[in-house]
């Protein structure tokens, strides 16, 4: 007992002498293992190196946290290499100053403070503020880090502009998860008559959050009130930020920019879970990407198509909008005549986010009314609306030029668009009362007649009914509105050359797959289902019908449909680098493949299903992911294709069930290939057999591996009881790959393929895992799908199951 209480004080003894609460000129920081912690011991500065990475940096994190979370990097532009590190140090020179050195006192980062003082101590304290003071003055600092945010913005911390001394406090993302040097994905504020928060990629807006009106931002979608924080946006003559407070100090949360994923997360540390679990991302949807719908265009994230021109304008190119190309925007349909009664007025858009403000003119003082003469007096005005909305709104806003980044959001306010005609909202919403009222009653009147004669028709001529019912079933998908443009069969014909085999860009279990280019010159890929391709009209409807509802950057895009004498087809956009399959499976193309492109196609694909199964206006099971449905384009960003067999669930169902077992062999969920039961959760089995392909480079298929493995499951779980995970990476990587990363993808790849749905985690679990250095679940056993299928499939007689071996689609035609 002696000694095991002497071993502890010794330990105790150690930590406490390895941890400082200042950095003085007589003691510096060195990397021997030493670090910095503040005074209730939340967070702690010293020496890191992220991942497996060989660089040093000087870093803060969270210090009671097991999950290292790094919240700020000094050097994170100038990394240290790891050799002779124990020469590294961070010290306080004579004048006040914070430096890193490395060996031979070279400089490698500098806080590069201006103020002088005689006794200068460097403290970090409890809200994770490093700061240089006078180690007599303790409110004063001289230089602080929340002035040099990186890529997270915690409690306290101001994001915005200090006028007077021209800071700008900006947040960037880290270029990957191990390498915290700056990317090209950042968050600030863009100063303006009505300052705006913004995200940019690189130097392009990519989101913004609407002006601010009062007590939320007119963009920004969620509750007014929330149990986690507080928030202000300060406007002033000297300074312009926001900035959040915790409600309870015992919450951890936090803003993280992430650039793999190119998204804004509010992060919250659950400790039962010991995970960061995510509170809120930006951009949400479609609809926040910047003018997703042009000038003078607005979106509504349930429409269809979400993007619509504002009344009284039309598109500007009606060919491109139609083919949901919707960046050149709206124009007039008929110029407004300034001050020129009935040709002059305005009217009133509900629940929009505020247009860009950087035309834009406001004064605080002004009504509603004298915001409308003001804009009114002024031919260029082209809007205006009220500056604040609390306490039934004041101020003015005017806007001036065409309207940019409008969309419809709950938080919204109304916005009053300039139109030529007078035609003010009472006659507007009267003129369409009127109207809606005799549409009503003309179409109460048609449908009682049409109903009478279609009785006496059918008294009178039954079996000639019957056939004509027939005939017009066969027909059906060209009656429906499949709210997509519909293109004759003669376009597509002069688009592909009359389906030359130049054309031809591949065949799947539908048919063949033409390249096209159409009038314009816009280059379109067209799938054209062959007779015997087993995809009948219901499939065919079901594909387009998705595709005209889900919008998402990694899901293809349909321009269009044809359906003509005994023709189907679909008019894709067109990717160059045509399917996944064709690369990753090729051993020579696959060199191109390196480890960082790979690890971005898995997390593009993961946010693809994610939006499938959470975020899109319907919930989708897609039931065929696999390597050749997954279509890459010019910068091999990859793009979930071919819909024919999703299934449209309730927004409270997540799983169903069939007696026809359709997909492609190799990639079905156990569940599914045997008891015909689908869910999301078949969906991510099916992703992690591609997770797993794409790393290895081989396919999921009936054949032997050097350890008699019966498939790429079998072979990959072989390797992870082995703890030689590594030697499943393609060969073609060589040393370019983070083991560490490979590692964690495997593991999450064997998480999605445990053989019991629920044990398997859900896509926002998994591009969480992915994105993050959470602890992953524990593993079990994975279903071995092919091995299992055979023992088991005696029992399932009263099943029709149909997949290949080739991994072409199958579908029956029998009811689903």
């Amino acid at each position: 007992m002696a000694i095991v209480l002497i071993c502890k004080l010794l330990l105790l003894f150690s930590q406490i002498s390895n941890a400082a609460l200042t950095i003085t000129q007589l003691h510096p920081l060195s990397d021997d293992g030493t670090t910095l912690v503040s005074e209730d011991g939340t967070f702690e500065l010293g020496f890191f190196s992220p991942g497996s990475s060989n660089n040093r940096y000087v870093g803060i994190w969270y210090r009671n946290i097991p999950v290292k979370t790094v919240v700020w990097v000094a050097n994170r532009d100038n990394p240290i290499t790891r050799n002779n590190s124990t020469t590294n140090k961070m010290v306080v020179t004579q004048d006040g100053n914070l430096v890193l050195l490395t060996q031979n006192d070279t400089l490698v980062w500098s806080a590069n403070a201006t103020k002088k003082v005689s006794n200068p101590v460097v403290q970090l304290l409890d809200s994770g503020n490093l700061v240089i003071r006078d180690a007599n003055e303790d409110t004063v600092f001289l230089w602080q880090s929340f002035d040099f945010p990186c890529d997270t913005l915690l409690p306290g911390m101001k994001l915005g502009w200090d006028l007077e001394s021209g800071l700008n406090r900006r947040l960037t993302a880290w270029k990957t998860w191990d390498d915290p040097s700056s990317g090209d994905f950042s968050w600030g504020v863009e100063l303006g008559s009505n300052p705006d928060i913004v995200m940019w990629k690189a130097q392009t807006e990519y989101f913004r959050t609407g002006p601010y009106t009062g007590n939320m931002f007119s963009g920004v979608y969620g509750p007014r009130n929330n149990p986690l924080y507080d928030y202000v946006f300060v406007n002033k003559k000297d300074e312009v930020y926001y900035r959040y407070t915790l409600r309870n100090a015992s919450v951890i949360t936090i803003i993280v920019m992430n650039q793999t994923l190119y998204l804004r997360h509010r992060v919250t540390w659950i400790p039962e879970a010991k995970a960061w679990t995510i509170y809120q991302s930006l951009p949400r949807d479609s609809c926040d990407v910047y003018n997703t719908c042009g000038p003078n265009g607005y979106c509504a994230i349930a429409g269809s198509p979400i993007c619509q021109c504002l009344d009284g304008f039309v598109p500007k190119s009606s060919q491109q909008w139609n083919a949901m190309d919707w960046r050149q925007g709206c124009v007039r349909s008929e110029e407004w005549k300034c001050g020129v009664k009935n040709k002059d007025g305005f009217r009133r858009f509900a629940g929009m986010k505020l247009p860009n403000t950087t035309h834009s003119w406001v004064n605080e003082s002004m009504t509603l009314e004298e915001c409308k003469a003001k804009c009114l007096k002024n031919c260029s005005c082209t809007a205006y609306s009220n500056l604040d909305t609390r306490g039934g709104g004041s101020g003015c806003s005017i806007w001036v030029g065409d309207l940019y980044d409008l969309r419809v959001i709950e938080s919204g306010q109304d916005l009053y668009v300039r139109i030529a005609t007078s035609d003010t909202d009472g006659k507007h919403r009267q003129r369409k009362k009127i109207i809606v009222v005799a549409s009503v009653t003309t179409s109460l009147v048609f449908v009682m007649l049409l109903t009478f004669c279609i009785y006496m028709t059918k008294q009178k001529y039954k079996g000639k009914i019957k056939t004509k019912m027939a005939t017009e079933d066969q027909n059906e998908g060209k009656q429906e509105d499949l709210e997509l443009p519909s293109f004759d069969l003669t376009t597509v014909i002069r688009a592909t050359n009359n389906f030359s085999i130049e054309n031809k860009l591949g065949e799947g279990g539908f048919g063949p797959v033409y390249k096209g280019t159409l009038v314009d010159g816009q280059e379109i890929a067209i799938k054209r289902l062959s007779r015997s391709s087993g995809q009948g009209l219901k499939e065919f409807r079901n594909e387009v019908i998705l595709c005209a509802k889900l919008q998402h950057r990694n899901l293809v895009k349909v321009i269009g449909y044809c359906i003509e004498q005994e023709e189907k087809m679909l008019l894709y956009e067109y990717m160059p680098n045509k399917s996944l399959d064709l690369i990753i499976f090729d051993s020579y193309k696959s060199k191109n493949l390196e480890w960082q492109i790979r690890f971005n196609i898995l997390n593009a694909i993961a946010r693809g299903l994610l939006y499938l199964h959470q975020d899109s206006r319907l919930r989708i099971i897609h039931r065929d992911l696999k390597a050749s449905n997954i279509l890459l384009d010019n910068d091999m960003n990859p793009k979930i294709s071919d819909f024919g067999l999703a299934r449209i669930c309730g927004s409270d169902q997540v799983e169903g069930s069939t007696s026809i077992i359709v997909g492609t062999h190799g990639y079905m969920a156990p569940e599914y290939a045997i008891d015909g039961l689908f869910s999301t959760k078949s969906d991510v089995f099916s992703f992690g057999v591609l997770l797993l392909e794409i790393l290895s480079g081989k396919k999921n298929r009936v054949f032997t591996f050097q350890d008699n493995s019966h498939n790429l499951i079998d072979h990959a779980w072989n390797l992870w009881k082995e703890g030689t995970s590594e030697q499943l990476i393609d060969a073609c990587l060589e040393n370019s790959y983070n083991v560490f990363q490979v590692v964690r993808c495997i593991q999450i790849g064997l998480l999605c393929l445990q053989h019991h749905p629920n044990d398997r985690p859900n896509m926002t679990s998994v591009v969480v895992m992915l994105t993050s250095e959470n602890a992953l679940p524990e593993l079990k056993e994975p279903g071995f799908l092919i091995r299992r299928a055979s023992k088991d499939g005696e029992n399932s007689s009263n099943r029709q199951t149909s997949s290949s071996i080739n991994e072409v689609s199958i579908s029956l035609l029998n009811a689903r």
